[in-house]
């Protein structure tokens, strides 16, 4: 394992960066202290999977963008980007593919 021993580790951004069963095994161990995870690789987590069953786990079902406050930053953030497209040509924040230079 590449953490620390007593590291905690928390994960809030892809489910599938995690695998549960080295997961598991590291809290068992000890190698790590526990974990936080708001994400899973099949939402919602169902209720037989193990990580369930261990009281060293933090689990949260992944509503943090469900609010109200966070559904309303992100249509004005998308509205900006496709604003700053429109009249800029350009894709701000762009990470997988290039800004066109020109339309």
């Amino acid at each position: 394992a590449a953490m620390k021993p007593g590291a905690i580790l928390v994960n809030a951004a892809r489910g599938g960066l995690i695998d549960p069963e080295a997961l598991l095994e590291a809290v068992a161990s000890g190698q790590i202290a526990g974990a936080a995870l708001d994400v899973f690789e099949v939402e919602p987590l169902p209720a037989e999977s193990p990580l369930r069953r261990s009281e060293r786990l933090i689990l949260t079902p992944h509503l943090a963008a469900s609010t109200q406050e966070a559904q309303a930053r992100a249509a004005t953030e998308i509205c900006g980007y496709v604003r700053d497209f429109l009249i800029e040509g350009t894709v701000r924040g762009a990470v997988n593919m290039p800004a066109p230079a020109s339309r």
